[in-house]
């Protein structure tokens, strides 16, 4: 479950909460779903909803102590491929960093350009960091629960621009739209081309590892058909039933959380993510004692059969990281339990 979206989807009956999983890391933003997996092929992903749900409403477990809100983490791992090509659930964590960075460096660029023409964007949602289920960290899951994450600080706002005089003086068009303020009747062209252009800053830098990263993703695919990853997912009913959860499979599990999540009120949810954070981590560890291995195998092989790709991103991403934030200002922060 990844969420990997700035978009949120609640039905119109519940409260509006943000979306935080998805079931596989994807290039760019989708739209949640109760579960959703998501087949990377290069840099494209092909999106198909997969929930299986039982036909009784599932019993939900015990509400567990809340856990503490997860912190920040500014530490960048030693090599760049464990922010892009993950092996682990811990790893995930870098890679949530990065996917955020990359959509604040889109708002930062919108924003510089709005502000040199003087007029604003329209408010959006607030970033949130994407766990990946595919890949789950079972130990942050169990601490804070299905959906818990640390807080996207605010971006700090980048030098300004130079060249701004072009609207102003003689009242000349610079060919960019009329914007005189937040109210001029050229906000509405000037907003869509500043957004392009902070959308067109996010694909430039998601290029240099997005291709990769795809490859990589596409090439776990095939552990879901494992069988020894799918003799252990066997046990994973019955032991969600001793947490007095009874669902079919991951799928139903899944569902059941996102309904919950939809449905319990406000002062009871973090209670009951984090109960179901406790029972999903405890019952897939199993599973992951047997996928873990077989990914850091995959990726040995991964990086071996794509070296030279592999030297490119060692060699460029740490830095072209580091030129977006004396740019434009966002911060690369991740999640730490």
């Amino acid at each position: 479950m990844v969420r990997q979206a700035d978009k949120h989807r609640v039905p119109a009956r519940h409260r509006h909460r943000p979306c935080m999983w998805v079931r596989w890391p994807v290039p760019g933003p989708v739209r949640c779903a109760a579960t959703l997996r998501v087949t990377v092929v290069a840099v494209a992903a092909l999106v198909t909803a997969a929930c299986s749900v039982d036909p009784a409403p599932p019993s939900v477990p015990a509400p567990a102590t809340h856990a503490s809100a997860a912190r920040l983490s500014a530490a960048l791992p030693d090599d760049p491929v464990l922010m892009v090509l993950p092996a682990t659930g811990a790893e995930t964590r870098w890679t949530q960093g990065l996917d955020v960075f990359v959509r604040q460096e889109a708002r930062a660029v919108a924003a510089s350009c709005a502000h040199d023409h003087g007029t604003e964007l329209p408010a959006q949602d607030p970033i949130t960091f994407i766990r990946y289920y595919e890949l789950p960290d079972l130990d942050f899951v169990a601490r804070h629960g299905m959906s818990a994450s640390a807080t996207v600080p605010a971006p700090t706002p980048g030098p300004v621009r130079s060249g701004t005089e072009a609207r102003t003086g003689d009242g000349g068009d610079d060919g960019r739209g009329s914007a005189s303020g937040s109210g001029g009747s050229g906000d509405t062209a000037v907003v869509r081309r500043c957004v392009a252009e902070g959308t067109a800053a996010a694909t430039a830098l998601r290029d240099t590892y997005a291709a990769l990263q795809g490859q990589w993703f596409s090439t776990l695919v095939p552990l879901r058909r494992d069988p020894a990853v799918l003799h252990a997912l066997r046990g994973l009913p019955g032991c969600l039933a001793r947490h007095g959860i009874e669902v079919r499979d991951e799928n139903g599990f899944f569902a059941l959380a996102d309904t919950r999540e939809q449905t319990t009120a406000a002062d009871r949810l973090p209670a009951v993510e984090r109960a179901l954070g406790v029972a999903y981590a405890k019952c897939m560890r199993p599973v992951e004692a047997v996928r873990e291995p077989a990914r850091l195998r995959l990726r040995a092989r991964f990086l071996a059969d794509h070296a030279a790709e592999v030297r490119t991103l060692r060699t460029s991403l740490f830095a072209s990281l580091r030129r977006a934030t004396e740019e434009h200002g966002p911060r690369l922060v991740f999640p730490a339990p």
